[in-house]
């Protein structure tokens, strides 16, 4: 199963890559330019580890708090990608993590899991 995590609520776009096998991950400026290209900037990276959205069975985002714009147009991509590719997504804050010690990226779907954070469900915090 093929996880992405999508993470533009902070300084940096943050984009992760989980498979059986490997992590992968990125950071891009996190410009209003960057927001208007998210889709570019997902579909490269994919590309750049030989994958395409066809390959993601799950997407994580973080929903904030953080940048409003990069917020918005990050649920608005997975949101499509949901509706055009029926992928899963699902929308966590760090803040649902309170109580855990040295929260990583890659640990986030175990957390999701663990906490029970409701699939296509979103709730952002701006």
């Amino acid at each position: 199963m093929n996880k992405l995590i999508i993470d533009v609520a902070s300084e940096k776009i943050f984009l992760m890559i989980i498979t059986n096998s490997n992590i992968y991950n990125i950071t891009k400026d996190n410009t209003k330019n960057n927001y208007e290209k998210l889709t570019l900037i997902i579909n490269e990276f994919l590309n750049s580890n030989k994958m395409t959205i066809n390959d993601i069975n799950k997407i994580y985002l973080n929903r904030g708090p953080g940048s409003f714009a990069g917020i918005r147009n990050s649920l608005s991509v997975v949101k499509a990608f949901n509706l055009v590719k029926n992928i899963d997504y699902y929308c966590y804050s760090f803040d649902d993590f309170e109580y855990e010690k040295d929260i990583k990226h890659e640990n986030i779907p175990h957390l999701c899991e663990k906490f029970k954070i409701k699939k296509n469900l979103i709730k952002p915090k701006y």
